[in-house]
């Protein structure tokens, strides 16, 4: 399945040349990189990025972590998807801009391609 995360585009920009992304502060912070499923997506960018302009969603699939993904209780008791360890630019199935409409993010479709 595809999970979700959304970055500030200079830090993804950052991760590209280092093949690695590492998290945000707040990511390094907690300790794993967070994530969301397409289903989380739109509350998770109305609660944490709320007018922020500067954002891209990536998306990758879950069977590329292997050991360090875990699926833990956040807001509301939902699973979210958390990486305990690295993103690797290169397992992003895509990116794609995340914009700031009149009622929060526009988020994109969430598919394969």
């Amino acid at each position: 399945m595809l999970i979700f995360k959304i970055c500030d585009q200079t830090e993804w920009a950052d991760a590209i040349i280092a093949g690695e992304y590492r998290g945000s502060s707040d990511d390094r912070h907690d300790g794993f990189i967070h994530l969301s499923t397409a289903q989380q997506v739109q509350e998770t960018a109305d609660k944490h990025f709320a007018d922020r302009t500067d954002l891209i969603l990536i998306a990758f699939h879950s069977d590329d972590f292997a050991d360090t993904l875990r699926w833990e209780a956040s807001r509301g008791g939902q699973l979210f998807p958390h990486v305990y360890g690295i993103l690797a630019v290169a397992n992003a199935r895509w990116t794609k801009p995340l914009p700031l409409g009149p009622s929060g993010h526009v988020i994109p479709k969430l598919d394969e391609a």
